[in-house]
């Protein structure tokens, strides 16, 4: 099985994982089951996370080896940091709009497939990694266990890397360039509209 293939099949199958096991456990929100599924379910309740999650791995992916794995690496564990930041009640301004402009962003590198220095692409990334992470911290629910809810949110966040990973392997293709790249130009005008909206 081709690596593009056997990728697509895991994103596919931690999804269908994370949606079998939510009503599995529905009956069990409390404590350590509510901070878990609360915490996979957070990166998806919102389309400006989803988009910029998927635009990291888009954009890994257009990069190729070795950012395919450090950019959906980076991420992740900034965001932690972030989110300790937020449940600490350690305020950073501009939460929501350092969501949206890393939307704009990150899509705009999709749309140009910019290719700087692996060094520089990673800190982009950890950079807006902040910001995700902060807004996950601090809606942390009541009662909940936070180590729990971190790996829920890592997790979820993960896993729609994977998607943009899955997504991106059509790059190999010069239609598929033009699509990643036509991605990459509606996730950063998502962004834009998610400005708007935060500085309203």
């Amino acid at each position: 099985m081709k690596p593009a293939a056997r990728m697509l099949l895991w994103t596919g199958a931690a999804l269908a994982l994370f949606f079998w096991a939510s009503p599995a456990l529905a009956h069990q929100e409390r404590g350590q089951a509510a901070g878990l599924l609360a915490g996979l379910k957070h990166p998806v309740s919102g389309l400006d996370h989803v988009l910029a999650m998927i635009a990291v791995g888009l954009w890994g992916a257009q990069l190729g080896a070795p950012a395919i794995w450090v950019l959906p690496v980076a991420f992740p564990m900034v965001m932690a940091f972030g989110a300790a930041l937020g449940v600490l009640g350690i305020a950073i301004p501009g939460i929501e709009v350092g969501i949206a402009v890393s939307a704009i962003v990150l899509g705009v590198m999709v749309l140009t497939e910019a290719r700087p220095p692996l060094g520089v692409a990673a800190l982009i990334v950890a950079f807006f990694a902040i910001f995700h992470g902060h807004a996950h911290g601090t809606e942390l629910p009541a009662g909940a266990s936070g180590v729990l809810y971190s790996v829920g949110f890592v997790v979820a966040t993960g896993c729609l890397h994977g998607v943009g990973i899955g997504i991106g392997t059509i790059h190999g293709w010069p239609k598929g360039r033009i699509a990643l790249r036509l991605g990459g130009a509606a996730v950063a005008l998502a962004g834009v509209f998610f400005l708007l909206r935060a500085l309203a």
